[in-house]
């Protein structure tokens, strides 16, 4: 059915109460109201705006549609609206290990964003102890922040790190939303032409773009439920709905004066406009009332109702608006826009209700009368033409998809809706290396798995690529990465001095390596690391070091007393002789060395000096007890202190060098046991294997591990 400047607009909207049909024509600019048929569902077949009989709403749908179609010719497409109360936010997270391998492009923080907004599908269906992957449509969501180890960032590109957080807030509509209300219309005999959002519908027409930057509540108050939605800085910022609506302040009024259900909704209608009104109640008297004698006895559950409207602002707000417009058949019950104002701390005048004569650029072709619960519908049928939401059908892994085409879909869109969980596409990082590096743990991340390998029609494509009807989807999973693998040099890139340098002794070159061992063996810098390793690398950095490292034997190289220092206190020992030159300067074993110097030495009357010797000798350095072990003394000695020079652990018998700087730790002198003479003793086992060893503390059977004292007889017996 066409006019003559374009085709007619049929647009349903499907409320608890009832349906309204309407047709609308577009010319000269502006929409013209031709003509509008209200039915009310005969049955509770709508609950809180779901469709819960799908063949009854169908039926209710296909009497208007057969009315309209009498008067102005077959319609075959309709406009609808899904009901905004259905709408569901939620924020969620999703992070990704960084460190040593940092995002380093668009897709892969694409790939981060997507995980967050399935992290929060996976949340919402849980709330609702449903199928994570299958329930919902995400319609739209938006990034909260970025982070690098808990600190916000602009941008997770190059940057470095530990961890990348990345965190949103997505909107989601229930799939059996929008599955019955399509079935509800293909029954009828109808095909869906576009799709809108009933709070967007009644906004489009109402709160013009411009008029989005002020803070304003929408209220739809309809039979069961009553919708929010906010507007502030330009756009909707948010969508609510109170399970309490226009019924119960109707139950109120049918409970008071002995009403049946339908005549107490009539006689609700008519006190909105009547002063004075007569009730028939289900005894058959007859009774006048003027309106405040109606409105008295109600009077609280109206109050109620706008208290848990007002309530439910606040939260979604934060705040209280600057003002409030209500819309929808509730809009109308008496004293609802005074006590709305009343609990927003509002002045009366910023409370309104707005009917269809508020709706800029309408053209009433038929007389019609404005009330609010038309806004509704009307801005279905504008909002649908002018921005609507559609469906596309497309194919992932072989499986149909359909997607709620409310913003410009891509890729990433196809993948959620599909249900495959984004996570488990990348390829998993590689396992890590954690070493030990002189005392301080390092860890060495395995590489990054690569991404999922996309196409879209056969062609490689992106995660934010843009699908069109019919489009297919093929998706792999990425390569898992490799585990880490290191040598020893790996773990000294940066170390602060040359690993390797050449020094002249005695005429002859030598290269000086560090001194190197891996879990306490000798290794090289080549040496292939494993997890759990423990390096130790120490640098020569004195003549001391470095004679030592290359195994050249010298004797004490000062040709004066010998100082040592013990503890920071300094002890001397006899005056030795010795020509120990570096560049042509005498030098001591503490000299530092450089790469290129040149070293010559000539030993004259040297004299070793040990440890013990230095030791001061009231220095209480072991305990000894004597023991009779089978007959024959033994001595058995437990050392009361190490001595260290830097890192080195010395002996009683190590050589000592003028200079050095000498450290001793007491250690914590555990008792004697049994087991401490086979240390000091040899044991012959006895050829026959029946023999068993049997011992004796003081001829009494004991253990190995049993504290002895000085001057015990033990014994080891085998027997048979």
């Amino acid at each position: 059915m066409d006019n003559q400047n374009g085709q007619a607009i049929f647009a349903l909207d499907i409320g608890t109460r009832s349906v309204v049909g309407l047709i609308l024509h577009k010319h000269d600019g502006k929409y013209h109201v031709i003509d509008m048929v209200r039915e009310e569902h005969q049955e509770r077949s709508m609950l809180d705006g779901q469709i819960h009989n799908v063949v009854a709403v169908s039926n209710v749908i296909k009497t208007i549609k057969d009315k309209l179609a009498l008067k102005h010719g077959p319609l075959e497409k309709v406009c609808v609206a899904a009901a905004g109360r259905s709408l569901k936010t939620q924020r969620a997270t999703a992070e990704v290990d960084i460190k040593g391998n940092p995002i380093l492009e668009h897709q892969s923080v694409l790939h981060l964003e997507l995980s967050a907004v399935q992290n929060a599908q996976f949340s919402l269906a849980q709330l609702r102890d449903s199928d994570k992957s299958s329930t919902d449509y995400c319609v739209g969501y938006s990034v909260m922040d970025y982070r690098i180890d808990g600190e916000t960032i602009g941008s997770l590109i190059d940057q470095q790190g530990e961890k990348a957080t990345v965190e949103v807030i997505a909107t989601f509509l229930p799939r059996i939303v929008v599955e019955s209300l399509i079935t509800a219309l293909q029954r009828a005999e109808l095909e869906l032409e576009a799709l809108t959002l009933e709070p967007i519908a009644a906004i489009h027409v109402l709160i013009p773009p411009s008029m989005r930057r002020l803070n304003v509540a929408l209220v739809d108050i309809g039979a069961g439920t009553s919708d929010i939605a906010i507007t502030n800085l330009g756009t909707v910022v948010a969508y609510g709905m109170v399970p309490f609506a226009g019924d119960e302040i109707t139950e109120a009024i049918s409970d008071h004066f002995l009403l049946d259900f339908p005549d107490a909704e009539h006689l609700k209608r008519e006190i909105s406009t009547k002063e004075q009104v007569t009730i028939t109640d289900i005894l058959g008297f007859e009774t006048e009332y003027s309106q405040d004698d109606v409105v008295e006895p109600v009077e609280d559950a109206i109050d109620e109702l706008a208290k848990k409207i007002s309530e439910e602002i606040i939260n979604l707000n934060g705040k209280f608006p600057k003002a409030v417009m209500l819309v929808g058949g509730g809009s109308m019950t008496p004293k609802l826009p005074e006590k709305v104002a009343a609990h927003l701390e509002l002045p009366s005048n910023r409370v309104a209700i707005r009917g269809i004569d508020a709706i800029k650029g309408l053209v009433f072709d038929t007389e019609l009368e404005s009330t609010p619960e038309l806004v509704t519908p009307i801005g279905i049928a504008i909002a649908a033409k002018e921005s609507p939401v559609q469906y596309i059908s497309i194919s992932v892994n072989d499986r149909p998809v359909r997607l709620f085409d409310i913003k410009d879909l891509t890729v990433g869109d196809g993948l959620l809706t599909s249900g495959l969980e984004l996570s488990k596409l990348y390829g998993k990082p590689g396992m890590g290396l954690l070493v030990t590096v002189n005392g301080r743990v390092v860890s060495l991340p395995g590489k990054h798995g690569t991404p999922p390998a996309l196409t879209k029609n056969g062609q490689v494509t992106e995660l934010d690529d843009f699908i069109a009807h019919g489009d297919v989807l093929s998706v792999s999973s990425g390569k898992n990465g490799e585990d880490a693998s290191a040598t020893i040099g790996d773990f000294f890139k940066d170390y602060n001095k040359p690993l390797s340098f050449t020094i002249t002794y005695n005429g002859v070159t030598h290269q000086v390596n560090p001194i190197i061992t891996l879990n306490g063996r000798g290794a090289t810098l080549e040496t292939e690391v494993q997890d759990r390793d423990k390096i130790e690398l120490f640098m020569p950095e004195t003549l001391q070091d470095v004679l030592h490292s290359l195994n050249i034997s010298i004797q004490e190289v000062s040709s004066r007393p010998l100082n040592i220092y013990i503890d920071g206190t300094k002890t001397s020992s006899e005056v030795i002789t010795n020509s120990l030159l570096v560049n042509g300067n005498t030098a001591l074993p503490s000299t530092p060395i450089n790469p290129g110097d040149v070293i010559k030495y000539k030993a004259v009357n040297v004299k070793a000096i040990l440890l013990k010797d230095v030791l001061p000798q009231n220095m209480e350095l072991t305990r000894e007890i004597t023991v009779i072990f089978n007959h024959k003394k033994v001595n058995l000695k437990k050392a009361f202190i190490d001595v260290y020079r830097r890192n080195e652990k010395l002996s009683m018998d190590s050589h000592v060098f003028d200079g050095d700087e000498l450290k001793t730790v007491k250690k914590e002198v555990e008792p004697f046991i049994f087991q401490d003479v086979f240390a000091v003793v040899d044991i012959e086992r006895p050829s026959l294997p029946s023999k068993k060893p049997v011992i004796l503390r003081n001829e009494q059977g004991t253990t190995f591990s049993e504290v002895i004292h000085h001057g015990d007889h033990l014994e080891l017996k085998w027997i048979d």
